[in-house]
């Protein structure tokens, strides 16, 4: 006869490397890596398991809004992901006030993912597609036609959606382009009445610069000659237009209406709904905005206004992969489709490509760093060291969580000089008294 040792028990078939009932956060710490300009925190939570689990700040912002969460979610079960977005996202707010936030999350669904041993995306409700459509952002260029150059190499490396700066940028000082209040642009006489305000300052309904039916034709001609140089065939949206009012985005866009472009981003500011109102009514070209705009709730406005054709949120910002999914599947019920901003490091864009997978009406993901030799080496994915964006895609990771391991030499390597801490103690913020509940 057997004895108790020889019965089976459940542990016996199941993977116990893990017990996510019994997993707690022991530590949040940080880690500021950039180049160039850019600088990006990754965040690390660590647990009592030995799982530790990846998240990013976004772009430009402060690694203290990812700090001040620690004594938050410490003794914390990393796996009740929903519990712990409601219990801090009060602490988030638009832009990248929001970047603490949703890089907490993001590592949160990367624990729960490996505690479980499943993806991200299945935490989200499973997938809908097997790769990622990625999209670039391209800079400003001297002329139409070195843009155009520019995006057919990007249709060389398997990219079949491209984004392009246009607007009022390149056409400051050039004569007959643009009418403004004197002290509004870069380069102005010194006026003391507006040397604190100018362009880069202030909202698009207040700067009152304009462009002249002369600067019109100049960026017309500008998108002509890109179309001419990658063709009519291939979706091509533009961005950055500048800080110019409701009508000239108006005036404007009808102008740029001949050369079929797939969206006209950010024209505006995303609070103002009736503008976007206006914008979507005179304009037979999609008009697409939301990259700053944090929680679903903030998108209703523009959604049940009908003000815009394409949701565009920033995962990092709009409150994480759960979150954003919301957002997607909002935008699905009024007709609308998802695509997604992003320019991070590939913590951040994983993330995304979770989110994305997990979203029926998702469009493509925002790709800002093609011309960064070492963007891929952060990470490895299943064990390997390669570029993440395959012939214009990147594929859904099978990996558990989040689907990569971070390369910590890679990270160290580019530290930032004024932040050179790499994963260190937070000691400090292990305990931050404080009464949060919002209500009495």
């Amino acid at each position: 006869m057997g004895t108790d040792t020889d019965t089976p028990r459940p542990e016996d078939y199941v993977r116990t490397t893990a017990r996510p009932s019994d997993l707690r956060i022991t530590d949040l710490r940080t880690a500021t890596v950039g180049w160039d300009n850019w600088f990006f925190t990754i965040v690390r939570i660590d647990t009592n398991q030995g799982l530790s689990g990846y998240g990013e700040v976004r772009d430009f912002a402060s690694k203290i809004y990812a700090l001040m969460l620690k004594s938050r979610i410490l003794g914390e079960n990393p796996c009740n992901v929903d519990k712990l977005f409601r219990k801090i996202k009060q602490f988030g707010h638009h832009g990248r006030q929001a970047g603490g936030v949703c890089g907490v999350e993001m590592a949160l669904m990367d624990l729960a993912g490996k505690a479980y041993g499943v993806p991200a995306y299945a935490l989200a409700g499973g997938k809908f597609r097997e790769r990622i459509r990625m999209y670039c952002d391209t800079p400003n260029e001297a002329t139409g036609t070195a843009m155009g150059q520019k995006l057919r190499e990007r249709l060389n490396r398997g990219f079949t959606m491209l984004k392009m700066d246009v607007g009022v940028q390149p056409l400051i000082g050039q004569p007959g382009m643009l009418s403004w209040p004197q002290g509004m642009l870069p380069g102005d006489p010194e006026d003391k009445l507006d040397k604190m305000l100018n362009i880069h300052q202030l909202q698009h309904p207040f700067t009152h610069v304009r462009l002249t039916p002369k600067g019109i034709d100049a960026i017309c001609q500008y998108v002509a000659d890109v179309r001419a140089t990658v063709g009519d065939e291939v979706p091509i949206a533009a961005d950055h237009f500048g800080h110019i009012g409701i009508d000239d985005c108006i005036r404007l866009g009808q102008a740029l209406e001949p050369y079929n472009l797939a969206w006209l981003e950010d024209m505006v500011p995303w609070q103002y709904t009736d503008k976007w109102v206006q914008l979507e009514r005179a304009l037979n070209t999609p008009v697409c905005t939301g990259e700053d705009i944090y929680l679903a709730e903030n998108f209703r406005p523009l959604l049940a206004a009908r003000a815009v054709n394409v949701v565009h949120p920033d995962l990092a910002t709009s409150g994480g992969i759960l979150e954003t999914k919301k957002i997607g599947d909002l935008a699905q019920e009024h007709g609308v489709s998802m695509a997604l901003h992003m320019a991070g490091t590939p913590v951040s864009t994983l993330a995304s490509v979770h989110c994305a997978a997990a979203t029926e009406n998702f469009i493509a993901l925002e790709h800002h760093f093609t011309e960064v030799p070492f963007w891929s080496d952060f990470i490895a994915i299943n064990g390997e060291t390669k570029p993440i964006i395959q012939n214009g895609y990147i594929p859904v990771p099978e990996g558990p969580g989040l689907g990569f391991t971070i390369n910590e030499d890679v990270l160290k390597e580019h530290l930032v000089d004024w932040d050179r801490g790499f994963f260190a103690p937070t000691h400090e913020w292990d305990r931050v008294p404080s009464h949060d509940r919002l209500w009495s």
